[in-house]
């Protein structure tokens, strides 16, 4: 039996978005558990689809005890605020200062962070636990699929283990794998060896979908080689909208055999970089896409589903934009768009009551340049608390509080406002105000992937659509300034040069 010190802290950074993640964001939990520290750390999480959660629950199993730190995650946006990074991180520090003698670390990273001050912030994180503790405690963590790892990450780790799902719907299993490992390192006495190759081209976020191929293939082929080779493997696919040196797709691997080690990893890398061209992905207009899914469904559901990639708030959008709300106001379509993200307006529909009628200016709150608000009259169908709990896939469990919420009408267009960022991922979000989502004709979610996981049982069939919006659906497109040179922008795309000379 060993004592694991046990903690985790998310954050997934696009450093083109227009927001910030301030502490209080942390607080908040944007969708997953509030900000905790010390013993509740665990108990906050028990049951819900994360890796700490799935760690927990293995490593009990093992007969270990745990030492609870912190638990930490706030939604997707522009960079960590250094006040946020540090009083967290200075709060973790000090729980594990102030704990018992402990035997490895366990940490719950997403492994694409970036803050004011550090570009690497789980790099930085795991620098100052390795001060601290010395080279001979293992220190083992899961990652995001969408991690952008660093070489830093790899030397002050003994392991990182990745979500194999996007939509990531195995999260919780992978802390259990990450589990396994800790295990054997800890009956092995010893650290594994260690392999990692960078990718030399960034994957658009709809096309690293794992439903779709080339993923399908590729992860069957991951969990080959695992075995082959007696190597725990990871792909990680990147987060394509941080400008670091280190973003995109990445493969890493452990184990107690270096040959081994390496000739999966190379191999694994080598079959991803073959693949290339089938990673490109197509995008409709708002309104062509609202046009074809009016031409395929029928009303009563199931829906066709719209992708509202640019502005989901899981990748650093606001969910405020209305591009696909006014192109199906436009259309006359018969169909619900969610969440918009409008406290306000929110506020003013529980002001007015159910049934009221009145002149909203919706959306378009978040100071984006070129944006504007969708304004109408609408009249208030049904309000909610926001209070309820996830029971897709994704957000398995999760305790939601995305306070006033409303679903507005105008013709046969309802969009649903929450007063708190989140990306609609769960059929629930839309059943709290009275919407049964299989019964739509059209739904029109602001998500990139995450949305399968619950919506794509339920759809006739999904189309992805790039509306104006904060989070480009071309990673080419983004002003980049420290990507390293050589990489593509887009599969088969063009190569970065380096920052344009000013003059």
């Amino acid at each position: 039996m060993a004592v694991i010190a046990v903690a985790g802290f998310h954050h997934e950074t696009n450093t083109f978005a227009p927001s910030k993640a301030a502490y209080e964001d942390f607080v908040g939990g944007g969708g997953w558990p509030p900000l905790t520290r010390g013993l509740a750390a665990i108990s906050v999480v028990e049951g819900i689809n994360l890796g700490l959660a799935g760690f927990v629950t293995a490593a009990r199993t093992a007969g270990h005890r745990l030492l609870p730190l912190v638990w930490a995650n706030a939604t997707p946006s522009a960079h960590v605020t250094r006040d946020a990074y540090e009083r967290i991180v200075g709060a973790l520090i000090e729980e594990l200062g102030q704990g018992e003698r402990f035997d490895a670390i366990f940490i719950d990273l997403h492994g694409a962070m970036v803050t004011e001050h550090l570009d690497d912030g789980e790099g930085e994180l795991l620098a100052r636990l390795r001060r601290l503790v010395g080279p001979r405690i293992p220190i083992v963590a899961s990652l995001d699929y969408h991690a952008n790892v660093t070489p830093a990450m790899i030397a002050l780790a003994d392991g990182l283990v990745g979500y194999r799902t996007y939509p990531h719907v195995d999260m919780a299993e992978t802390g259990r794998r990450a589990a396994a490992l800790l295990n054997r390192i800890l009956n092995e006495g010893r650290a594994p060896t260690k392999a990692f190759r960078q990718l030399s081209f960034l994957i658009p976020l709809t096309a690293q979908c794992t439903m779709i191929e080339p993923s399908v293939g590729l992860f069957r082929r991951l969990a080959e080689l695992e075995v082959q080779q007696d190597t725990t493997l990871t792909f990680a696919g990147g987060f394509p909208a941080a400008d670091i040196a280190d973003c995109g797709p990445s493969v890493f691997g452990y184990g107690f055999d270096p040959e081994r080690v390496g000739q999966a990893v190379d191999a694994l890398a080598s079959e991803i970089e073959e693949a290339e061209g089938a990673f490109q992905a197509e995008f409709l207009t708002p309104d062509d896409g609202v046009r074809r899914a009016m031409a395929r469904s029928e009303p009563g559901g199931p829906p066709v589903v719209l992708a509202d990639t640019q502005d989901n708030p899981g990748a650093g959008g606001n969910g405020d934009t209305v591009g696909v709300l006014e192109a199906m106001l436009r259309q006359k379509a018969d169909g619900v768009v969610g969440l918009l993200i409008d406290p306000a307006s929110a506020k003013r529909a529980h002001d007015a009551g159910r049934g009221a009628e009145l002149d909203f200016a919706l959306g378009a709150v978040s100071g984006v340049p070129g944006h504007v608000p969708c304004t109408g009259r609408f009249r208030v169908a049904q309000l909610g608390d926001g209070n309820f709990v996830g029971t897709g896939p994704f957000y398995s469990g999760a305790r939601m509080r995305l306070g006033p919420m409303a679903a507005l009408t105008r013709d046969k267009v309802t969009v649903v406002v929450a007063s708190k960022k989140v990306q609609a991922a769960d059929q629930e979000m839309f059943r709290c105000v009275g919407i049964e989502p299989a019964r739509q004709r059209v739904m029109a979610l602001k998500s990139s992937v995450h949305f399968r996981a619950h919506f794509q049982p339920i759809a006739r069939e999904i189309l992805v659509v790039a509306a104006p919006g904060p989070m480009p659906a071309d990673p080419a497109v983004l002003p980049w300034t420290k990507l390293r040179r050589g990489v593509r922008l887009r599969p088969r795309g063009p190569e970065f040069g380096g920052p344009a000379i000013p003059g």
